[in-house]
Protein backbone atom coordinates (compact mmCIF):
# COMPACT_ATOMS: atom_id res chain seq x y z
CA UNK A 1 0.00 0.00 0.00
CA UNK A 2 2.70 2.85 0.87
CA UNK A 3 4.51 1.76 -2.37
CA UNK A 4 1.23 2.46 -4.23
CA UNK A 5 0.19 5.48 -2.51
CA UNK A 6 3.97 6.75 -3.49
CA UNK A 7 3.29 6.08 -7.10
CA UNK A 8 -0.07 7.88 -6.93
CA UNK A 9 0.61 11.21 -4.20
CA UNK A 10 3.38 13.46 -5.02
CA UNK A 11 5.83 13.30 -2.94
CA UNK A 12 7.62 16.15 -0.21
CA UNK A 13 10.58 17.36 -2.10
CA UNK A 14 11.43 19.38 0.90
CA UNK A 15 14.24 17.22 2.21
CA UNK A 16 16.78 16.64 -0.02
CA UNK A 17 17.68 20.81 -0.36
CA UNK A 18 17.84 20.44 3.80
CA UNK A 19 19.87 17.53 3.25
CA UNK A 20 22.14 19.17 1.01
CA UNK A 21 21.91 22.10 3.25
CA UNK A 22 23.28 19.66 6.34
CA UNK A 23 25.74 17.87 4.40
CA UNK A 24 27.40 21.34 2.98
CA UNK A 25 27.70 22.63 7.13
CA UNK A 26 29.23 19.52 7.64
CA UNK A 27 31.86 20.08 4.67
CA UNK A 28 32.07 23.46 5.86
CA UNK A 29 32.92 22.64 9.44
CA UNK A 30 35.14 19.53 8.53
CA UNK A 31 37.09 21.84 6.73
CA UNK A 32 37.63 24.46 9.40
CA UNK A 33 38.71 21.68 11.53
CA UNK A 34 41.13 20.57 9.44
CA UNK A 35 42.48 24.12 8.93
CA UNK A 36 42.28 25.16 12.60
CA UNK A 37 44.58 21.91 13.48
CA UNK A 38 47.01 23.01 11.09
CA UNK A 39 47.02 26.53 12.10
CA UNK A 40 50.25 27.52 14.31
CA UNK A 41 48.80 30.95 15.47
CA UNK A 42 46.71 30.54 18.37
CA UNK A 43 44.62 33.48 17.85
CA UNK A 44 44.07 32.38 14.83
CA UNK A 45 42.81 29.09 15.93
CA UNK A 46 40.76 30.38 18.49
CA UNK A 47 38.58 32.12 15.99
CA UNK A 48 38.32 29.50 13.75
CA UNK A 49 36.83 27.24 16.88
CA UNK A 50 34.24 30.12 17.59
CA UNK A 51 33.46 29.48 13.92
CA UNK A 52 33.17 25.86 14.24
CA UNK A 53 30.96 26.45 17.23
CA UNK A 54 28.60 28.85 14.84
CA UNK A 55 28.35 26.40 12.62
CA UNK A 56 27.25 23.64 15.10
CA UNK A 57 24.49 25.93 16.06
CA UNK A 58 23.74 26.23 11.77
CA UNK A 59 23.96 22.46 11.89
CA UNK A 60 21.26 22.35 14.77
CA UNK A 61 18.61 24.49 13.19
CA UNK A 62 18.89 22.18 10.06
CA UNK A 63 18.59 19.04 11.67
CA UNK A 64 15.05 20.49 13.75
CA UNK A 65 14.20 21.90 10.23
CA UNK A 66 14.07 18.67 9.18
CA UNK A 67 12.34 17.05 11.49
CA UNK A 68 9.78 19.28 11.99
CA UNK A 69 9.06 18.97 7.82
CA UNK A 70 8.52 15.06 8.81
CA UNK A 71 6.04 15.93 11.17
CA UNK A 72 4.34 17.64 8.88
CA UNK A 73 4.75 15.46 5.64
CA UNK A 74 2.58 12.54 4.33
CA UNK A 75 4.61 10.96 1.60
CA UNK A 76 7.86 11.66 2.11
CA UNK A 77 10.63 10.63 -0.41
CA UNK A 78 12.30 7.64 1.43
CA UNK A 79 11.43 6.16 4.28
CA UNK A 80 10.49 8.12 7.42
CA UNK A 81 12.77 6.59 9.66
CA UNK A 82 15.69 6.58 7.33
CA UNK A 83 14.99 10.41 7.06
CA UNK A 84 15.24 10.64 10.63
CA UNK A 85 18.51 8.53 10.97
CA UNK A 86 20.14 10.20 8.49
CA UNK A 87 19.51 13.72 10.02
CA UNK A 88 20.45 12.50 13.28
CA UNK A 89 23.83 11.03 11.72
CA UNK A 90 24.56 14.14 10.04
CA UNK A 91 24.15 16.06 13.01
CA UNK A 92 26.10 13.68 15.08
CA UNK A 93 29.25 13.92 13.27
CA UNK A 94 29.15 17.95 13.42
CA UNK A 95 28.81 17.70 17.31
CA UNK A 96 31.56 15.48 17.26
CA UNK A 97 33.71 17.55 15.28
CA UNK A 98 32.71 20.76 17.65
CA UNK A 99 33.65 18.67 20.83
CA UNK A 100 36.80 18.02 19.56
CA UNK A 101 37.03 21.51 18.88
CA UNK A 102 36.06 22.98 22.02
CA UNK A 103 38.35 20.17 23.85
CA UNK A 104 41.54 21.80 22.41
CA UNK A 105 40.15 25.38 22.97
CA UNK A 106 39.10 24.68 26.74
CA UNK A 107 42.21 22.53 27.71
CA UNK A 108 44.39 24.63 26.18
CA UNK A 109 46.33 22.77 24.32
CA UNK A 110 49.40 24.92 22.26
CA UNK A 111 50.94 21.49 20.30
CA UNK A 112 49.08 20.33 17.93
CA UNK A 113 50.01 17.11 17.00
CA UNK A 114 50.07 15.26 13.79
CA UNK A 115 47.56 12.32 14.82
CA UNK A 116 45.41 15.55 15.51
CA UNK A 117 46.05 16.84 12.06
CA UNK A 118 45.83 13.18 10.25
CA UNK A 119 42.05 12.18 12.00
CA UNK A 120 41.15 16.33 10.91
CA UNK A 121 41.85 15.35 7.13
CA UNK A 122 40.34 12.00 7.22
CA UNK A 123 37.22 13.28 8.66
CA UNK A 124 37.44 16.35 6.28
CA UNK A 125 37.59 13.49 3.19
CA UNK A 126 34.36 11.70 4.96
CA UNK A 127 32.60 15.22 4.78
CA UNK A 128 33.38 15.97 1.17
CA UNK A 129 32.23 12.01 0.31
CA UNK A 130 29.62 12.62 2.46
CA UNK A 131 28.04 16.04 0.99
CA UNK A 132 28.99 14.80 -2.35
CA UNK A 133 26.55 11.06 -2.01
CA UNK A 134 23.50 13.49 -0.55
CA UNK A 135 23.15 15.55 -3.57
CA UNK A 136 22.59 12.03 -5.24
CA UNK A 137 19.91 11.11 -3.60
CA UNK A 138 17.36 13.14 -5.48
CA UNK A 139 17.15 11.03 -7.82
CA UNK A 140 18.95 7.89 -7.38
CA UNK A 141 20.59 7.40 -10.78
CA UNK A 142 24.11 7.54 -9.54
CA UNK A 143 23.88 4.05 -7.52
CA UNK A 144 27.53 3.48 -7.81
CA UNK A 145 28.55 7.05 -6.96
CA UNK A 146 26.46 6.72 -3.75
CA UNK A 147 28.23 3.20 -3.62
CA UNK A 148 32.02 4.83 -3.98
CA UNK A 149 31.28 7.35 -1.97
CA UNK A 150 30.37 5.47 1.07
CA UNK A 151 33.09 2.54 0.54
CA UNK A 152 36.01 5.23 0.74
CA UNK A 153 34.02 6.65 4.07
CA UNK A 154 34.27 3.30 6.04
CA UNK A 155 37.86 3.14 4.64
CA UNK A 156 38.73 6.83 6.13
CA UNK A 157 37.30 5.14 9.23
CA UNK A 158 39.48 1.69 9.51
CA UNK A 159 42.74 4.20 8.57
CA UNK A 160 41.14 6.65 11.59
CA UNK A 161 40.86 3.36 13.91
CA UNK A 162 45.07 2.81 13.09
CA UNK A 163 46.09 6.49 13.47
CA UNK A 164 43.69 6.11 16.61
CA UNK A 165 45.22 3.15 18.19
CA UNK A 166 49.35 4.26 17.17
CA UNK A 167 48.82 7.64 18.40
CA UNK A 168 47.44 6.46 22.22
CA UNK A 169 50.51 4.16 22.10
CA UNK A 170 52.78 6.57 21.62
CA UNK A 171 51.22 9.09 23.82
CA UNK A 172 51.81 6.54 26.93
CA UNK A 173 55.32 5.53 25.87
CA UNK A 174 56.28 9.48 25.00
CA UNK A 175 54.41 11.47 27.29
CA UNK A 176 55.63 11.77 31.25
CA UNK A 177 52.74 14.44 32.00
CA UNK A 178 49.59 12.62 33.20
CA UNK A 179 47.20 15.40 32.79
CA UNK A 180 48.41 16.16 29.38
CA UNK A 181 47.78 12.06 28.49
CA UNK A 182 44.18 12.95 29.61
CA UNK A 183 43.87 15.85 27.50
CA UNK A 184 45.19 14.61 24.03
CA UNK A 185 43.50 10.71 24.70
CA UNK A 186 40.20 13.30 25.30
CA UNK A 187 40.76 14.88 22.20
CA UNK A 188 41.80 12.30 19.89
CA UNK A 189 38.82 9.86 21.04
CA UNK A 190 36.54 12.81 20.05
CA UNK A 191 38.50 13.37 16.45
CA UNK A 192 38.27 9.16 15.62
CA UNK A 193 34.50 9.45 16.89
CA UNK A 194 33.76 11.79 14.62
CA UNK A 195 35.17 9.18 11.87
CA UNK A 196 32.38 6.34 13.41
CA UNK A 197 29.82 8.80 13.15
CA UNK A 198 30.75 9.71 9.76
CA UNK A 199 30.39 5.82 8.52
CA UNK A 200 27.06 6.09 10.37
CA UNK A 201 25.73 8.66 7.96
CA UNK A 202 27.08 6.05 4.98
CA UNK A 203 25.16 3.14 6.30
CA UNK A 204 22.31 5.12 6.66
CA UNK A 205 22.99 6.08 2.82
CA UNK A 206 23.70 2.16 2.19
CA UNK A 207 20.16 1.45 3.50
CA UNK A 208 18.49 4.16 1.86
CA UNK A 209 19.96 2.25 -1.70
CA UNK A 210 18.71 -1.17 -0.71
CA UNK A 211 15.73 0.19 -0.15
CA UNK A 212 14.94 1.94 -2.96
CA UNK A 213 17.31 0.80 -6.16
Amino acid sequence: MSKLLQILLPQEKKFFPLFEKASGNLYEIACLLHNMVKEDDVTKREKMILEIENLEHVGDNITHEIFNELKMTFITPFDREDIHELASALDDVVDFINGSAKRILLYKVDKMYISFIKLAELIENSAFELNKAISELRNLKNINKLREACIHVNSNENLADEIFENSIANLFNEEQNAIEIIKIKDILTLLETATDRCEDVANVIGTIIVKNS
